[in-house]
């Protein structure tokens, strides 16, 4: 909690002064990926001792690593099968299931996502989350300012970690990579408020968002001095920093905009099953970019983080539809999609750490905790969040992030885990320091940007649709 705490400090201290904070860093760039559990690529080695006479030279160092072609066509696949998923996957995912008149509206949001995330990204986010300017005393919560505007990266250079590890891929490649996750992370997110926010209020509401939420968040977790990271907080792809943040941020907003105009009263839905289910088939095919790609490498570590995010997406499908069957009497097309994504999501924290019997387990739980999360919980919770973004991401989240706690194995590690009980402890303050921060400073945000110009659009406009209302067009 006090670690939450001054999180949150600073990011008030960073929403109203963020350049009073910073330090200009001395040294070369210092980010990480939480990837990093093994082994990754040779480092610089010291020069063996002498072994005939004190007068013989010393043995020359071995040469730094090198960028690697295949770890880094890998990685530029990954990049674009990860925006793949936003644009066009979670925009015809999204755009499926909203009503008509809304269809151009929904899918606008991821299309204005991948636009101004990156610009954010590249402007201050990516300094943000993963410089290494920042003070030791910030240096848990923060990288810094160091990367601002993509000052100091070398493109003839490899990625050097805050803890010295070097990789075989050149730093401006993991910047891009990882703006692909902040991308998709706020298109997520704005699945919770479809159909009602104004289009101007989303665009301030995201770049504040990034700045102040996401890249914290993702420096928590994924450099080598964040707090979560240092704590030992296992999160292989983003079940914490994308999809649990994402989902209590959208379920916050979904609370603060308030229900769509007949809710409950008229029928909402999906105007279109079949953009649906192509987008949930894009986002799978996406997911091993997203997952497979965060090892950094192309090797069996990256090969095995495919293995188990098929088997746990096709498991979480049978079980969402095995437990639909049971308790609607019949599996749906659109639960058979919403249960691969669960499956998706759960996986997404353990995937470089867990073997097939992991992913099986974690998909069959996943699906059957994220259906009743769509359905019961939603109730219970009294929220309208439209497209389900906390019900299977942050659920899905959740669930993954405890899971791993119980089912990495040294077996795809190579090292000895911690005990079950001491791992789950350090992944539920991981959980619960997310859904704390993000969701006290995405309420924060949000109020901020309702004082300025409004969040919500009129009764009328809502009536009438979004596509005409704010975007001037429609799908006839």
């Amino acid at each position: 909690m006090k670690q939450v705490l001054l999180a949150l400090s600073l990011a008030g201290a960073l929403l109203a002064s963020p350049l009073s904070m910073a330090e200009e860093a001395s040294a070369p760039v210092a980010t990480v990926t939480s990837t990093v559990t093994d082994v990754t690529l040779d480092a610089v080695a010291s020069a063996p001792e002498a072994t005939v006479a004190a007068e013989a030279p010393a043995a020359e160092p071995a040469p730094a690593p090198a960028i690697d072609k295949g770890d880094t066509a890998w990685l530029l696949t990954s990049t674009a099968l990860v925006l793949f998923m936003t644009i066009p996957g979670l925009a015809l995912f999204y755009g499926g299931m909203v009503r008509k008149k809304n269809v151009l509206g929904t899918m606008m949001h991821s299309l204005t996502a991948a636009a101004l995330v990156t610009v954010v990204w590249v402007v201050i986010g990516y300094s943000i989350a993963f410089g290494n300017g920042a003070s030791e005393g910030l240096a848990p919560y923060i990288g810094g300012f160091d990367r601002v505007l993509y000052k100091g990266v070398d493109i003839a250079k490899v990625w050097v970690d805050a803890g010295g590890v070097a990789y075989t891929i050149p730093e401006s490649l993991f910047m891009v990579f990882q703006m692909t996750f902040a991308i998709i992370t706020v298109a997520i997110m704005a699945g919770a408020f479809a159909e009602r926010m104004k289009f101007s209020a989303f665009l301030v509401f995201v770049a504040l968002w990034v700045i102040c939420v996401y890249a914290p968040i993702a420096h928590w977790v994924w450099h080598a001095k964040g707090w979560l990271f240092a704590a030992g907080a296992l999160d292989f792809a983003g079940g914490t920093v994308v999809h649990i943040n994402s989902g209590i941020a959208g379920l916050v907003a979904a609370y603060m905009i308030g229900r769509r105009v007949g809710y409950g009263k008229e029928p909402m839905a999906p105007h279109n099953l079949t953009m649906t289910v192509i987008g949930a088939g894009m986002l799978w095919v996406g997911w091993f970019g997203f997952n497979a790609g965060s090892w950094l490498a192309a090797d069996g570590r990256s090969a095995m983080a495919m293995v188990v995010t098929q088997v746990a997406a096709a498991t979480a499908a049978l079980s969402w539809l095995a437990a639909e069957r049971l308790i609607r009497g019949r599996a749906s097309v659109l639960g058979g999609a919403s249960g691969a994504i669960a499956g998706l999501v759960a996986i997404t924290p353990a995937a470089g750490f867990v073997d097939v019997s992991g992913a099986l387990m974690i998909g069959l739980i996943a699906g059957i905790v994220c259906f009743w999360g769509t359905t019961g919980l939603k109730r219970l919770l009294k929220a309208d969040d439209s497209l389900d973004a906390f019900g299977l991401h942050g659920i899905g989240g959740i669930v993954g992030a405890l899971l791993t706690a119980v089912f990495v194995t040294k077996a795809v590690t190579g090292t000895d885990p911690k005990p079950v009980i001491d791992q789950l402890l350090i992944q539920g303050e991981g959980v619960i320091a997310t859904l704390i921060y993000s969701g006290v400073v995405t309420f924060i945000l949000l109020k901020l940007v309702d004082l300025v110009i409004g969040i919500r659009v009129t009764e009328e406009a809502e009536r009438e649709g979004l596509d005409l209302s704010q975007h001037g067009e429609r799908v006839d």
